[in-house]
């Protein structure tokens, strides 16, 4: 296994907003996480993302138990988040957003110098490994949304990531983007990366991921193959028509 969560929980003094969690996930499988506002999601994703420890619980990474103190901890291993506002500057090019904090440099003598041309073409290297056509050089702030997230996707390939957790990628973006994006998705598991996809669009969910999990109140209540579930008992699962599955 990539990540093993074991009864994880997370409180802020009386208000206890993961209880008992534990779910795993391979190399190069997609999970969906789904759950109603205020279900945490949001606490779990940061709580792996090494943003805050949890209250309790265990996580293990290949099989080694691991305590993430700030994000670039949980980084160093392999884990990327990919925000739903996805952090990124209209005013730059792809390549620059994608070495954003990460700039090459070439030097001259004594000076030091960006080396624009070696990121654009790292950049492009990743883009097509990708099989986006999003162009190194382009501006984002005249890139579609589907487009926007293969920046953002194309980021955390610098880093060797080897899981992916992606809040939203397809909120307020066109079916076509949607397309786009699903296949970029598939792009990584192609190449081995795991993906935690939050989404509360259940026919993304159905169409790209190998299992569902469902949080509830702090709690999980499925873990299922995509194959022995159902956008119906999803949605019951989240709403509390259905109990647990």
């Amino acid at each position: 296994m990539l990540l093993e969560l074991e009864n994880i929980g997370k409180s802020y003094g009386a208000v206890q907003a993961l209880q008992g969690v534990s779910f795993s996930i391979k190399p190069g499988e997609i999970v969906g996480l789904m759950g109603d506002n205020g279900a945490g999601k949001s606490t779990l994703v940061k709580i792996i993302a090494g943003v805050f420890p949890a209250t309790e619980g265990q996580i293990r990474w290949s099989g080694q138990p691991v305590h993430f103190h700030t994000p670039s901890q949980a980084r160093e291993v392999g884990i990327e988040v990919v925000h739903q506002d996805l952090a990124i500057s209209d005013n730059l090019s792809a390549a620059a957003n994608v070495f954003l904090g990460r700039e090459l440099h070439r030097r001259v003598g004594p000076l030091r110098f960006l080396d624009h041309k070696a990121m654009e073409r790292r950049a492009a290297a990743i883009f097509s490994e990708l099989k986006s056509e999003t162009r190194a050089t382009e501006i984002v702030r005249r890139m579609s949304g589907g487009q926007r997230q293969a920046v953002a996707i194309a980021r955390t390939r610098l880093s060797e990531s080897r899981l992916v957790m992606m809040d939203e990628p397809t909120a307020a973006i066109s079916v076509r983007q949607i397309a786009e994006v699903l296949a970029l998705i598939n792009r990584l598991r192609e190449q081995g990366v795991a993906v935690i996809l939050i989404s509360h669009r259940m026919p993304d969910v159905f169409d790209v991921c190998d299992r569902v999990i469902v949080l509830r109140r702090g709690r999980l209540v499925a873990d299922r193959p995509i194959s022995l579930s159902s956008p119906q008992e999803v949605t019951g699962l989240i709403t509390g028509a259905l109990e647990a599955a």
